[in-house]
């Protein structure tokens, strides 16, 4: 069973930077592409950045620039290094494969302005 364990969360100050962290386990991670989503309150999760198995890249525009989504398959571990940070980046994110299976607890980001 594939389990998704998000962590990095807090709360930062607006143009801050944090840096999230989400380990894989129960499956060969090196073969899987990867996305981060986020679920601000009210709204409906919404992907924003993928990497493939190969290390190819694609963000949507919300966040291209500002947010970096990295792997290291040594430690079954995709990372995502936010910066720049607004207010509306606030949300609870989640990592998941591609094609997502069950979702993991999330982490809490908070911006404040």
């Amino acid at each position: 069973q594939v389990q998704l364990v998000e962590s990095g969360g807090g709360l930062v100050q607006a143009g801050g930077s944090l840096r999230l962290s989400c380990a894989v386990s129960g499956t060969d991670f090196s073969t899987h592409d990867m996305a981060w989503y986020r679920q601000a309150p009210g709204k409906k999760r919404e992907f924003f950045a993928r990497i493939s198995s190969g290390g190819a890249r694609l963000y949507d525009a919300s966040v291209k620039g500002r947010f970096t989504i990295s792997r290291d398959n040594a430690v079954n571990t995709v990372y995502l290094q936010m910066s720049s940070l607004k207010p509306e980046d606030t949300a609870v994110y989640y990592c998941n494969l591609l094609p997502n299976v069950d979702w993991g607890q999330g982490t809490q980001v908070t911006v404040s302005s």
